[in-house]
């Protein structure tokens, strides 16, 4: 190779380098959380994931006192904690507001001893809330469900968001690692016969 025909090839490399850089970066998409709880997290987890613009799900605890809760903590009922879900979502594909109105299909929200068969306070359903908006967009959806149909009054309530601990191994994704036992359990404990009970004739 000759001198000048090295020294084109390190401007044409040069200016490649330059025209790269100067291209604008591809972000990555962007990605919201939100908490809810609804009684079995195994549950909520497995129905939670089946929504578009879900990316994930996570089961877990929030809202008690306890430092990094076991399972055996909170379902004493001493920890304070709510059985809960922890959901990535893609603002792009759903909206928060309509992510609490998803959610909302999968509890009985006039229940206020927890959740189908699971009664405590750690089953009871709850909305936990990132900021203002999050706060103002859960309250318009509760607010409009309140004026259909519904019989009884909501009382899922709308609390801050705190620290959420996930919950152990092999409570995750438990719906796919043990479909016999969680089949069994969803209909033992009536969570699909009571949503249709306390959701018919209402629109979405």
């Amino acid at each position: 190779m000759t001198k000048a025909i090295a020294t084109l090839t390190l401007a044409a490399f040069s200016l490649c380098l330059a025209l790269i850089a100067g291209l604008p970066s591809q972000a990555a998409p962007a990605r919201e959380t939100a908490i809810f709880a609804g009684g079995c997290f195994w549950c909520v987890e497995h129905d939670m994931k089946a929504i578009p613009g879900v990316v994930s799900a996570v089961s877990g605890y929030t809202g008690g006192h306890v430092v990094k809760p076991t399972y055996e903590d909170v379902t004493s009922e001493t920890s304070g904690h709510l059985e809960s879900v922890q959901v990535t979502f893609d603002p792009a594909k759903i909206s928060y507001a309509a992510l609490v109105a998803r959610f909302m299909r999968l509890v009985d929200p006039t229940d206020a001893g927890g959740q189908f068969c699971d009664r405590g306070q750690s089953y009871q359903s709850a909305i936990f809330v990132s900021g203002p908006a999050q706060r103002a967009a859960a309250q318009a959806v509760l607010a409009r469900l309140q004026t259909t149909s519904l019989k009884g009054k909501i009382v899922t309530p709308v609390r801050d968001a705190v620290t959420f601990w996930p919950a152990e191994g092999y409570h995750q994704d438990f719906s796919n690692k043990n479909p016999l036992r969680y089949n069994l359990y969803r209909q033992g404990c009536g969570r699909d016969a009571r949503l249709k009970a306390v959701w018919r004739g209402i629109a979405p």
